[in-house]
């Protein structure tokens, strides 16, 4: 009966170190190296980066022997948590200011930008004036409430005359930063995606290349002052885990997103609302 008991302890502990892997260890989650052959979990905004990466995923993926599934998100939060939960391999939605700020403010999260791939520049809208000149004194002006886009959408607005910022005021610039304010300009912060739907209700509203795409806008024609593309920091990319950018699937994808191909797909599909940064 001894005998007949250790034989099959012996056979499930065969059993548990097959499931676990010849090493007996887990095989890692969340993209890990070692998952280099499975499918590819990334997250993306709607617009354009689901466009983007579906562009790849039916034209380009299949030839390079890439699997990719593709998660959309709303909002600017998610997409990183789960990344760091491994619930994804690699999301596409970010430029580095704003990793960077994610990363201060989240203590102990290990998350790395791998490659750029577009520039969504940021507008002024507005359903109420035709130009930023005609705003009125103490007009309110929407922007977004997350650190990097907030400082960003003011580095706009003084660019193009409308305010002033104290010197070295930086990316992180908040409406405290504000020096010079000669129309009384009221600030709204909000969250990015609801701006578009502030139009209604505000003077104008700076707002995210993305979420100005969902909402039907075309920057490049309906905006009143547009971020230039030179010398611009916030490029969008692919980011993952740190350590894991050896993983053969990211490394795959990193070339495809970088290549001409997809380089061509923004200039066609965007017309200048979207840029490529790997011109």
């Amino acid at each position: 009966m001894r005998k007949l008991i250790g034989a099959v302890a012996a056979a499930a502990l065969a059993l548990t170190l097959a499931a676990c892997g010849a090493s007996g260890e887990a095989a890692p989650a969340g993209g890990s190296p070692a998952a280099g052959d499975g499918v590819l979990k990334v997250g993306v905004s709607p617009v354009p980066h689901a466009e983007i990466l579906k562009f790849v995923k039916d034209k380009l993926a299949p030839a390079a022997g890439l699997k990719l599934d593709i998660v959309e998100f709303t909002d600017y939060v998610q997409p990183n948590v789960q990344l760091q939960e491994g619930r994804l391999d690699a999301n596409y939605f970010q430029h580095r200011p704003y990793l960077a700020d994610f990363l201060k403010s989240k203590g102990g999260a290990e998350l790395t930008f791998v490659q750029a791939v577009h520039l969504e520049p940021l507008g002024l809208y507005s359903r109420k004036v035709k130009s930023a000149g005609e705003l009125a004194s103490g007009a309110t002006v929407a922007v977004p409430n997350d650190a990097t886009n907030l400082g960003r959408s003011l580095k706009l607005l003084e660019d193009n005359g409308l305010i002033k910022l104290k010197p070295g005021a930086g990316t992180a610039a908040t409406e405290r930063d504000v020096a010079d304010n000669p129309k009384n300009l009221r600030f709204k912060p909000l969250e990015a995606a609801q701006l578009p739907r502030s139009l209604e209700d505000v003077d104008a509203a700076v707002i995210n290349g993305n979420y100005a795409l969902e909402a039907g806008l075309k920057p490049a024609s309906d905006a009143l002052v547009l971020e230039k593309a030179d010398d611009n920091p916030y490029a969008n990319g692919l980011v993952v885990l740190k350590g894991h950018e050896s993983d053969p699937r990211v490394k795959k994808l990193a070339g495809l997103l970088a290549g001409p191909e997809v380089e061509k797909f923004i200039e066609d599909t965007y017309q200048g609302s979207v840029i490529s940064a790997t011109t």
